[in-house]
């Protein structure tokens, strides 16, 4: 549930000072201090510091035509664009007949004038808020057919600006219109407030709001959820597996049967986005994985299921196991369990992960869990349909590692093979991807948009390298990023090292070295410079330089080229 917006405003009080600061820039139409204090207060929850510029009054287009505004002056990482409804509807009613049909054409062309003016100017991405219905009810159902109703014209903006958003990068859509059609008009705004103080939500609304807009700040900065653990008896299916048998567990289109099969479904599309599944039951395995194999109704098949474990080993311990394989964050996982007992087990021994309160019913699983807004994410690539298979190919590594006693010998039986290659068109996305996503191997932590990459590609000085990697259990696809900026006096700057940690000690920081000291020497440079910037998710990386031979000094680490000698690898280059 989300806090009050009162309880938000307390959070004003608190110490901040240990948080990260995230820029944002305010413009609206409407009165937005309300707002500001509400998203303030929700920052604190999620351990951010918003520092917030609040643009002046119903000013959006002369702050961003003004080149010398305080919006450019601020830099921003994010800009919030806040144009209401009912101001949208002011200026509606003003129109001529021909200039009602034209209104949604002219606000689109509007949003992407601002769009293409910010980003021209600032580094940042733009948080468009769309419009809540509302219907005058002027035409009645007529609205729908008739260009002339301002329902129609709200509509089509709002579909525009999902169009819109969908040819520039740096622009997303935080989906007001979607919260009003689950919350209910009379939840989201008050006519009394609006008149008296031209605040266009409730207050009951603004925790809501700003909630989602957290979330799409979040998923920037790559925080998000990436994988849901799933508990089998009366989780997936009705009953109990190893009692009831296969034939009589609930599942399908009769009785509660169909709330479980619904479940599943709208599991099996998280998956598809790119949502890693695992399951753990307290189970005989042949007898767990039984369904999934033989179950003519079953939505979840074995092949969905990145790490399947059923044992009768406590689930700490199994969940532990799930998070070795799978090598990320108990922050980044969600565990699923009917069970009480179970939860506040794992909740207790696993501060980390999130372990909800499943409703009773099983009909209400899945707008129980939606309202929670857990898998938000900025980018979809092909890698991420992939991602089951990925993990499932890891957990036969990791299964012949343990195996063998000698780690040489295993990284030679991998028979790996990489290929570095500088990013191009095809591989942009991905990189982008990686770079806003990966928090423990990544030395600087400096988050790029694909437009910025872009630009960063047709600068000489600099480099993009992307790396790929193959073994004979199948196909990593690219899992590393450097960055490196060639710097005056021979130097070469390591400006992003980014990698996936499913291949860790697998040579790749090796290969990658290699590869930073052969372009260096091309160009000339005689040392290659590396930085580390602590965050509270990359200490993996804290002594990374050390181990690869790079001296410290006045808090960077330096490799001099003048002995050095390739590492040895069990890695060949495509």
């Amino acid at each position: 549930m989300n806090p009050s917006f009162s309880e938000l405003k307390k959070n004003l009080k608190k110490d901040f000072s240990r948080m990260k600061e995230i820029k944002i820039a305010i413009l609206a139409d409407s009165a937005s201090q309300l707002f500001v204090q509400a998203l303030k207060g929700h920052g604190y929850l999620v351990g951010i510091e918003f520092n917030i510029l609040e643009a002046e009054y119903d000013q959006i287009f002369q702050e961003v035509a003004n080149e010398t505004s305080a919006l450019y002056a601020f830099e921003p990482k994010f800009v919030l664009v806040f144009q209401s409804s009912r101001k949208l509807q002011e200026k509606f009613y003003k129109l001529s007949p021909a200039g009602k049909i034209s209104f949604a054409n002219e606000h689109s062309s509007f949003v992407q004038e601002i769009t293409e003016k910010i980003t021209r100017r600032l580094n940042c991405n733009i948080i468009y808020l769309n419009f809540n219905e509302i219907n005058d009810s002027v035409f009645g159902n007529f609205a729908n057919k008739s260009p002339f109703s301002f329902l129609c014209q709200l509509r089509k903006v709002n579909k525009m600006l999902m169009d819109l958003s969908q040819r520039h990068i740096s622009l997303s859509i935080c989906d007001v219109s979607a919260l009003q059609n689950q919350f209910g008009r009379e939840f989201m705004t008050s006519d009394r407030l609006y008149v008296n103080t031209d605040n266009v939500f409730s207050l009951d609304a603004l925790p809501v709001i700003v909630s989602n807009i957290t979330d799409i700040i979040l998923a920037f900065t790559g925080t998000f959820k990436k994988c849901i653990i799933l508990d089998l008896d009366n989780t997936i299916w009705g009953g109990i597996i190893g009692d009831d048998g296969m034939e009589n567990i609930e599942i399908g289109n009769l009785g509660i049967g169909k709330a479980f099969s619904l479940f599943q479904k709208w599991i099996k599309q998280l998956k598809e986005r790119g949502i890693i599944l695992a399951v753990c039951s307290k189970n005989s395995t042949h007898i767990a994985k039984e369904p999934f194999e033989k179950h003519p109704d079953m939505e979840l098949r074995l092949d969905d299921i990145a790490v399947f474990v059923a044992n009768w080993e406590n689930k700490v311990s199994n969940i532990h196991y799930i998070r070795s394989v799978l090598n990320i964050s108990f922050d980044s996982m969600l565990f699923l369990d009917d069970n009480p007992a179970e939860r506040e087990m794992v909740r207790t021994n696993i501060p980390g992960l999130m372990v909800p309160e499943l409703p009773e019913d099983p009909a209400e699983f899945v707008s129980f869990l939606a309202t929670f807004n857990l898998f938000e994410t900025m980018s979809i690539t092909e890698e991420d349909s992939k991602r089951t298979r990925l993990y499932q190919e890891e957990a036969g590594r990791s299964s012949l590692m343990h195996s063998m006693v000698d780690e040489v010998v295993f990284l030679q039986n991998l028979e790996m093979k990489a290929e570095v290659k500088l990013m191009n068109t095809y591989t942009l996305p991905r990189v982008a991807q990686l770079i806003q996503r990966s928090n423990q191997f990544n030395l600087r932590t400096v988050r790029y948009t694909e437009e910025e990459l872009k630009e960063t590609a047709t600068n000489k000085n600099k480099l993009v390298l992307t790396v790929k990697l193959a073994d004979k259990f199948g196909d990593y696809g690219l899992i590393s990023v450097l960055i490196l900026e060639i710097q005056n006096e021979g130097e070469l700057f390591i400006d992003t090292w980014i990698m996936s940690c499913r291949v860790l000690k697998r040579d790749v920081e090796f290969l990658a070295l290699n590869e930073m000291a052969a372009l260096a020497i091309k160009h000339d440079c005689h040392t290659i410079i590396g930085e580390y910037l602590p965050t509270i998710k990359n200490e993996l990386v804290k002594d990374h330089f050390r181990k690869l031979g790079f001296t410290f000094k006045d808090g960077y680490w330096y490799l001099h080229l003048k002995e050095y000698l390739p590492k040895k690898i069990c890695i060949s280059k495509l």
